[in-house]
């Protein structure tokens, strides 16, 4: 009888599969800034296309309200992420589901979970965590984590523009 060596398996699994079916990426900054101010560059409009993707970010503030993030171009508005905002404690967090939209290999894969928390550390400083659940979203794993071109720099740029926006 022949036995299969799952070690080489396994080390296959972690190095390439693993790494983009079964993720979580955590990015994390302080900010000198409030946690209402922060809150409110997060949540409206008129502040998220400021900053980041420069993407429009409608949310219906709610449990079960729809979030949607739409790109603005000469051409016109587009649908670049959708999702549902599903826990709320303003404004110390927010949990979102999240899915690209801006191909058709990206609106297939399953919507993911993104949570803001804010911490008020004191001084005017809050410190901003935004943690995504990628499990089963690969494309958007990558995309997300900054390691492709095609996707800028994901959540680190975000969060970094979110910074100087809100610190200048």
């Amino acid at each position: 009888m022949h036995f299969l060596n799952p070690i080489p398996i396994r080390l296959i699994h972690d190095r390439w599969i693993d790494k983009y079916t079964e993720r979580q990426i955590s990015a994390l900054t302080d900010l000198k800034a409030t946690p209402e101010k922060i809150w409110e560059a997060i949540t409206t409009p008129e502040w998220t296309v400021r900053y980041g993707y420069g993407t429009r970010s409608d949310y219906d503030l709610r449990p079960g309200g729809r979030y949607q993030g739409v790109g603005v171009a000469g051409e016109g508005d587009f649908l670049t992420v959708e999702g549902e905002v599903l826990e709320l404690d303003p404004p110390q967090k927010l949990v979102q589901t999240y899915r690209l939209m801006f191909t058709p290999e990206l609106a297939a894969e399953p919507f993911t979970q993104v949570t803001w928390e804010l911490e008020d550390q004191g001084d005017g400083v809050t410190l901003l965590r935004v943690t995504h659940d990628l499990v089963g979203a690969p494309l958007t794993a990558v995309g997300i984590a900054g390691e492709h071109a095609e996707f800028g720099g994901g959540w680190p740029m975000i969060l970094d523009s979110l910074k100087a926006l809100l610190e200048d």
